[in-house]
């Protein structure tokens, strides 16, 4: 006689715990709530901003007796504060020479470490070599050594033998190189999460196609990173144009190469109580970055997507 065990029904898994937080809060960011809170952070975040503009636009005295708020109940502008920053005299003025430094500056100390990381990146990730983990290791580490402690090696490196004529033929090459090693650790990490996240049998089927790592880094992921090498590039752009401590630290001291940061913090002039000029050249400071994030920022959420790509 042959007897049949009755089958056990099979509760169903319960929801992944992160999953139903994710939910929650999908909805709490997208309800009335949430989105008046969000509405209101804008406002605030903005409200400098707007007040720094109208101050730009506002004449001497009435900046240093009123508040910008003022300009409502009794407008008036003028541009004599841009005409004196960007052209005034060599005391309180002539920014558009530092703005031209500063531009000079910025593209190479963009271009550089990103190129230089986006190689890294897949190098690390898709190339077999002799100490590669402990070499990245190294890299990552280094992200830990603050950047005050490396400016006197490197000054006394651009300052001795070879090196010290290369950059005196040169002058922006110590601070193209000082950013560039100052964002390299940082930009191999990020990208490298980004490239390791690729499937491998996307790079399998091109290996077994005839493929070099030429190849495949050209043809597959460089269309696969723009997003993300367009987020790194935006960071890398307002880190290195907003910078004043490297800018002033390898610029020797001269207005030659000196960034515009460094003539912001002269303009305020020496009792600090000149503000018809500290406002309109920080909002000349701040129009090409803001430029570059607006014109860009569909691919920097892209980029900051992207890592949702599992290999």
């Amino acid at each position: 006689m042959t007897t049949t065990t009755p089958a056990v029904p099979i509760a169903p898994a319960p929801a992944a715990p992160r999953a139903g937080m994710v939910a929650g809060a999908k909805k709490t960011l997208s309800s009335r709530t949430g989105s008046a809170v969000a509405l209101v952070i804008a406002l605030l975040w903005t409200l400098p901003t707007f007040g720094l503009l109208i101050s730009s636009f506002r004449p001497e005295d009435q900046i240093k007796t009123t508040g910008w708020w003022t300009f409502f109940s009794s407008p008036a502008l003028t541009l004599d504060n841009y005409q004196e920053v960007l052209f005034g005299s060599a005391s309180n003025g002539q920014l558009a020479g530092f703005f031209l430094n500063s531009t000079m500056i910025v593209i190479p100390g963009v271009i550089f470490p990103v190129v230089l990381a986006t190689l890294a990146a897949y190098a690390f990730s898709w190339m077999q070599f002799r100490g590669r983990d402990i070499l990245f290791v190294a890299v990552f580490a280094l992200q830990i050594v603050p950047l005050q402690m490396a400016l006197i090696p490197l000054l006394r490196l651009f300052n001795a033998g070879p090196i010290g004529q290369l950059t005196d033929a040169v002058p922006y090459l110590s601070v193209w190189f000082a950013h560039t090693a100052f964002a390299l650790p940082l930009a191999i990490f990020l990208l490298h999460n980004f490239i390791s996240q690729v499937p491998g049998e996307l790079i399998e089927a091109a290996q077994v196609d005839g493929a070099g790592h030429v190849t495949i880094f050209r043809l597959i992921m460089l269309p696969l990173l723009m997003p993300a090498i367009a987020s790194l590039t935006i960071f890398q752009f307002l880190w290195v144009w907003n910078d004043l401590l490297v800018g002033l630290t390898f610029a020797g001291g001269g207005d030659d190469i000196a960034p515009i940061t460094a003539r912001l913090a002269e303009l305020a002039g020496t009792r600090g109580n000149e503000w018809q000029r500290l406002t309109a050249g920080a909002f000349v400071s701040m129009v090409v970055p803001l430029a570059v994030f607006l014109s860009l920022q569909r691919y920097f959420v892209r980029g900051l997507l992207a890592g949702s790509v599992k290999g």
